[in-house]
């Protein structure tokens, strides 16, 4: 798809960044609804896969399509859904060069495509797939030795990527991206008038059953929200799943004058609905359009990610709109929180990561944020604005990819 997870807006922005660059680009993807995005030219073509399966990481739903764990496809399934992939590629051909996504199935897809290719692993493949099924290891060893270079988001990914399948003298160190005309400090004002705007205009979803449209009402909840109360506002934005840590946040608010807004879909919203705070808003999924207003009306974003993350994108990105992230220390985000920290001062930079799952801690970094002056937690925000500026913008991602 070309939304609702990071890899998948990573392929969306660099097919931007390639097409306007001059590139001419061709995005292979299951994407049903590619006019809600901006490619910058680029075309999208969707393969038919065999008897509608999609093997996935996470089981979520997908519009015509059969979500299937990879772990729970067999092999000739996944061998079906490797050639429907790189037969459209074939019929796309020749190309200079097929960039693919993830390990499995993307590295397969690439070496069946029979063209120059490159893979970049994003993580998710690595650690909720194959990471304990020696069978699927070797498998994407054999297909990356065909590769030209394999792009790892972190040294945490790398060092993964080499327990999973082993070593690979061909891996280099690309972080992935972040829009800094998109994400950009807003006032307070414009903000809320802008994210008012955008929520009336999203598509009616009766009674929520859509998960992956934001909530029905949003617009009224948010006027309140933003409107009629100024407490300290701490914001989580990604998958509500278990790993993400999700709880972490509810149990550390609990003990604060603050109060959080959830955004985001999974099977662990209901849980997660049970035992937050009273006033925690909850919002469904938001598409960048949303986050871009939300992050300016907010203090502190938090990615309390229990299971290790490939990068930090949405600690990233809430930096890249001003707004400082507090990060579970460990993997890409620890990486994320010491190129901020650089910016920001040692003094600062000691609240912007707390021990993975502890809710005790992450209470003490985020009362220690709160208590700033709001001036000073402006400044510190374009502090953090900086980092991400030289060191994560797309135009210098995707420019790093086709070296």
């Amino acid at each position: 798809m070309l939304g609702g997870t990071g890899s998948n807006v990573y392929t969306r922005a660099l097919a931007r960044e390639w097409s306007l660059a001059g590139h001419d680009v061709a995005v292979v993807c299951q994407e049903r609804h590619p006019e809600r995005y901006d490619l910058g030219g680029a075309r999208v073509v969707v393969p038919e896969l065999p008897g509608g399966l999609l093997p996935v990481f996470v089981l979520d739903r997908y519009e015509g399509l059969e979500a299937r764990l990879l772990v729970d496809s067999t092999a000739e399934e996944r061998d079906a859904y490797v050639e429907a992939n790189a037969s459209a590629l074939r019929e796309l051909g020749p190309a200079d060069l097929v960039f693919a996504n993830h390990v499995l199935l993307g590295a397969p897809v690439g070496a069946a495509s029979g063209m120059r290719f490159r893979v970049k692993a994003h993580g998710s493949e690595l650690e909720y797939a194959m990471r304990g099924r020696p069978d699927l290891g070797q498998w994407g060893a054999e297909a990356l030795a065909g590769a030209e270079v394999v792009y790892a988001g972190s040294e945490h990914i790398r060092e993964v990527l080499e327990e999973v399948v082993g070593h690979l003298d061909r891996v280099e160190i690309v972080p992935p991206g972040v829009d800094v005309d998109e994400f950009r400090p807003e006032p307070r004002v414009e903000a809320l008038a802008a994210l008012l705007e955008e929520a009336r205009a999203d598509p009616p979803n009766p009674g929520n059953r859509e998960e992956r449209l934001p909530d029905e009402g949003n617009l009224g909840r948010f006027a309140r929200f933003f409107s009629h109360e100024r407490r300290p506002t701490v914001l989580y934005f990604g998958k509500l799943i278990e790993n993400k840590g999700v709880h972490v946040l509810l149990e550390a608010i609990a003990g604060l004058d603050a109060r959080a807004v959830v955004v985001g879909f999974g099977d662990f919203r209901e849980e997660l609905e049970a035992q937050a705070p009273l006033g925690t808003l909850f919002t469904g999924p938001l598409e960048h359009r949303h986050l871009r207003h939300l992050l300016p009306l907010c203090d502190v974003a938090v990615v309390p990610s229990i299971f290790p993350e490939a990068f930090g994108m949405v600690a990233a990105e809430a930096a890249a709109a001003g707004v400082l992230p507090v990060v579970s220390a460990h993997s890409g985000l620890a990486e994320v929180a010491a190129g901020i920290g650089e910016e920001v001062g040692a003094e600062a930079a000691g609240l912007l990561s707390f021990s993975a799952g502890d809710s005790g801690a992450l209470r003490e970094r985020l009362a220690s944020l709160l208590a700033l002056p709001a001036e000073r937690r402006r400044e510190l925000g374009l502090a953090a604005r900086r980092a991400v500026e030289q060191r994560w913008s797309w135009p210098a991602v995707a420019a790093r990819l086709l070296v």
